[in-house]
């Protein structure tokens, strides 16, 4: 039996979907308050769900009773209930997890972190590299998943990117190399790590198939819509100051990410596909798939 949390997010729902599809007994973790059609859907792929919060340490016990392996993609920074943050969640939600996961006597937890690049101090950085610690030293067999930026995220209107609306926000000077990697991506390759001996007790760094730049994606959208984008630099100075005045946890992580993304994220992603061979996406068809939606 596989747990998921985070299962109704758009990582970890693409893992249920995935395992499931293989013939894998899926457990998924919902909250009582989780969306309705997010949960039909869940069950509709043939996972059995399980309420539980990451806030209630009792609720994850219990859901990890009869679990092989449990895997966590959830996070408070994309994806929020009432009363979530990332210390509730990111950080002692994790932890609880991981304690939860050794009482039961679950024998694998794969568990999706953030980028080894971006350890500029944050919020979420320190809460993430605190739940990998504390898996290493558990005694538990262990995958970290260190995805790169998501581009569904970094590529959106979400983030100022809109090359539709004409106008993209760029972090930096538009020049520094990253490895985006796009969202069903990383799902397949959480996928690809149950059951598999090579990832066991390994942190992975996880990236796209080649970096690229900011400005090569306005470009590739630039010849895609046929027209000009407009440019908006927001300069690691900017980004720096912000980051430095802002006192929300919250505020001061996407400030933390904001700046690491001017700064770049080239990852070496050859190490990763020896672990699981998976295809991975180009940008330029993440751009052509989005001009065409």
């Amino acid at each position: 039996m596989i747990l998921v949390v985070g299962s109704t997010g758009f990582v970890g729902s693409d893992v249920v979907r995935r395992l499931a599809a293989s013939g894998k007994q899926v457990r998924a973790l919902v909250r009582p308050t989780s969306d309705p059609a997010k949960r039909a859907k869940l069950e509709a792929s043939g996972a059995a769900l399980v309420e539980g919060d990451l806030k209630d340490a009792a609720s994850l016990r219990r859901a990890c009773e009869g679990v092989d392996t449990v895997i966590s993609t959830a996070s408070a920074t994309v994806s929020r209930g009432g009363g979530d943050n990332i210390e509730n969640v990111d950080r002692q939600g994790q932890l609880n997890l991981v304690d939860a996961a050794r009482g039961a006597g679950v024998r694998h937890v794969i568990y999706v972190s953030v980028s080894g690049n971006l350890d500029g101090e944050s919020p979420l950085r320190d809460a993430k590299r605190a739940v990998e610690a504390q898996l290493r030293d558990s005694g538990l067999t262990y995958t970290i998943v260190r995805p790169s930026f998501f581009m569904e995220v970094w590529l959106s209107p979400m983030l100022g990117f809109d090359p539709a609306g004409g106008r993209v926000r760029i972090y930096g000077t538009g020049d520094q190399p990253m490895s985006m990697i796009s969202v069903p991506d990383v799902a397949a390759y959480v996928a690809g790590c149950v059951d598999n001996p090579a990832v066991e007790n390994e942190t992975i760094e996880l990236g796209g198939p080649e970096p690229t730049t900011y400005n090569t994606v306005a470009r590739l959208f630039e010849q895609a819509l046929g027209r000009t984008i407009e440019r908006e630099h927001v300069t690691a100075e900017a980004l720096d100051a912000q980051f430095r005045a802002a006192s929300d946890p919250m505020q001061k992580t996407f400030a933390a990410l904001m700046l690491g993304a001017a700064r770049g994220d080239a990852v070496d992603v050859g190490p990763a596909l020896q672990k699981v061979p998976i295809d991975l996406t180009p940008v330029s068809a993440f751009v052509a798939r989005t001009v065409t939606l």
